[in-house]
């Protein structure tokens, strides 16, 4: 831990978001289908309905923060917010294009809600963010500090590296190929709050109560492993930053070797990758 710089891995996300959100986006069907489960699960633990105050944390293009908005309808809000002000532009993009107009964008970085003026919401939301910040106590203190009291926070995170293949295989094979250590305790990263307990020490240690995990198996459909790698490939930015390092045709065969590792998961139905999410939901 002692050679982990938060503010260089913190640039550097975001600017693995800022080059990623239209590909992202362009996945959003995938996206969607895959967490659709785990989604509503969270908007549930969330206690979101009808005349809610949403901020949706780490938002990226905003198919969560739509999810909302479609329940607390026309007399609630929806706050989508990330580091990646790119992204959200396709967050707002869809908002509009589906005529719903309880939703507002805010580039905010979530470990500094607080400085970003907000305050007062009935409920947080962040699905696949928390992972991801270097300071995920803090982040989560931040989030609390802007709930109302009795405020719920519900969050997505993966579970652990061996119940979701789809995407710890690629980064193993793609972490050996470019001989980088795996992430060590409490640093962030896909799987930094998938082991049991780590989830409710955090939250518990941030201040909410009532904390509950729930599992929801959430396998990513595909016609193949070859359409599985391209949606990694386009879509998950830090496996590029990953790769940086190499040459380009060692880049490749890492790629390929990705591809062949995935085939495992084709199916007569096509290729189903599991996966699953943990829902993190609790109170301030």
């Amino acid at each position: 831990m002692t050679n982990f710089d938060p503010v260089q891995f913190k640039r550097t996300t975001r600017q693995q978001w800022e080059d990623a959100a239209e590909a992202w986006h362009r996945w959003d069907p995938t996206i969607e289908e895959w967490t659709r489960a785990a989604t509503e699960a969270m908007l549930d633990g969330a206690g979101v309905t009808t005349g809610s105050s949403v901020l949706d944390v780490a938002a990226g293009s905003g198919g969560q923060s739509l999810a909302a908005a479609r329940r607390v309808g026309s007399r609630g809000r929806v706050v989508a917010t990330d580091i990646s002000p790119n992204i959200l532009t396709f967050a707002a993009k869809q908002a509009a294009e589906a005529g719903i107009t309880c939703i507002e964008t805010l580039e905010a970085d979530g470990e500094q809600l607080a400085s970003s003026g907000l305050h007062d919401f009935d409920a947080a939301i962040s699905r696949l963010g928390l992972i991801y910040f270097p300071d995920q106590i803090g982040a989560l203190q931040q989030i609390r500090s802007v709930l109302r009291p009795c405020g719920r926070l519900s969050a997505i995170v993966y579970s652990t590296a061996d119940r979701s293949g789809f995407f710890s295989i690629p980064v193993a094979i793609i972490r050996d190929a470019a001989g980088l250590p795996a992430p060590g305790p409490g640093l962030p990263g896909p799987f930094s709050m998938g082991s049991p307990g780590v989830a409710e020490q955090k939250l518990t240690e941030a201040g909410f109560r009532d904390v509950s995990v729930t599992a929801v198996d959430s396998p990513v459909r595909l016609s193949s492993a070859a359409e599985c790698l391209r949606f990694e490939k386009e879509s998950f930015g830090a496996l590029h930053q990953m790769l940086s390092g190499l040459e380009p045709t060692a880049r490749e065969d890492a790629w390929a070797d990705v591809e062949c590792a995935l085939e495992q998961f084709e199916t007569a139905d096509g290729f189903v990758g599991p996966c699953e999410l943990l829902v993190v939901s609790a109170t301030t």
